[in-house]
């Protein structure tokens, strides 16, 4: 191993950008935990745990179930056309649910003076979306890799 000649800091620039991120971050903690400091530090921990043992072996028995399903036909390197449309609608999912189940649909319209119906359609359409754009993506990759591909010779 060779030794290192100068400290992996960064450019100045750099330092200040995480100086600044990590003055707003430390301004953002103490305005949240001034009020009720002790409801979010048990909502982090609920968050934590339920992601922890309920949240992460369910969205990974998911994933091994899309590698399965495409190990068998020799494909496994789709799975990241299934997983990024799938991650990021149910990160949708997770901000928008309490609309989407109308949990807090009168509370939404005070604030707003708008009705929350609609928020379960446009999920439907995005993850629709999502889902038809990853399909796209592979297929003109797919016809990308058969125009490169040379003929087979008989």
């Amino acid at each position: 191993m060779r030794p290192l000649r100068r400290p992996l800091t960064g450019s100045p620039f750099q330092i200040l950008l995480l100086a600044c991120s990590f003055a707003l971050a430390a301004y953002a903690g103490v305005r949240l935990l001034a009020d009720d400091w002790f409801g979010v530090a048990l909502w982090w921990v609920g968050a934590a745990l339920l992601h922890d043992l309920v949240l992460l072996p369910l969205y990974a028995v998911a994933d091994r179930a899309v590698v399965r399903g495409l190990g068998a036909s020799g494909h496994r390197r789709w799975a990241m056309y299934v997983r990024v449309p799938a991650a990021l609608s149910g990160l949708l999912l997770l901000v928008w649910f309490p609309l989407i189940s109308g949990m807090v649909e009168l509370r939404y319209r005070s604030a707003t003076g708008r009705s929350a119906d609609g928020f379960l359609a446009h999920w439907l359409l995005i993850t629709a979306v999502l889902f038809g754009a990853s399909a796209l993506l592979l297929a003109l990759r797919l016809r990308r890799a058969t125009k490169q591909r040379p003929p087979a010779a008989h």
